[in-house]
């Protein structure tokens, strides 16, 4: 059976809604130095939050700190785009379309 291009067009927009919607529910998180500092980003790279273990606060070690915090959102961010290219890849066939990713 054969559909339209313009039914086809519109099953795949509402697709792709559904998977954005998705993406934006889903919850990367990662950690950095152990456990000390844990991110957490939305499958549509939306910083929601971060950890830090009581025991990585010391008196000389914010800028420690921060560069474990940097680490860990980026490598949450990093899973946060592999959820965005799986998924859409699961609707396009592997074919990139600017402007949905």
């Amino acid at each position: 059976l054969r559909l339209p291009m313009f039914i086809m067009g519109r099953q795949s927009s509402n697709l792709i809604q559904r998977i954005q919607l998705e993406r934006g529910e889903t919850i990367c998180e990662r950690t950095a130095s152990g456990v000390m500092v844990t991110g957490q980003v939305t499958g549509m790279k939306a910083v929601v939050g971060v950890k830090i273990a009581p025991d990585a606060l010391g008196p000389d070690d914010a800028e420690l700190l921060e560069d474990t915090i940097l680490a860990a959102i980026n490598d949450a961010m990093e899973k946060a785009e592999e959820l965005a290219a799986d998924k859409m890849s699961a609707v396009t066939g592997g074919i990139r379309i600017p402007g949905i990713m």
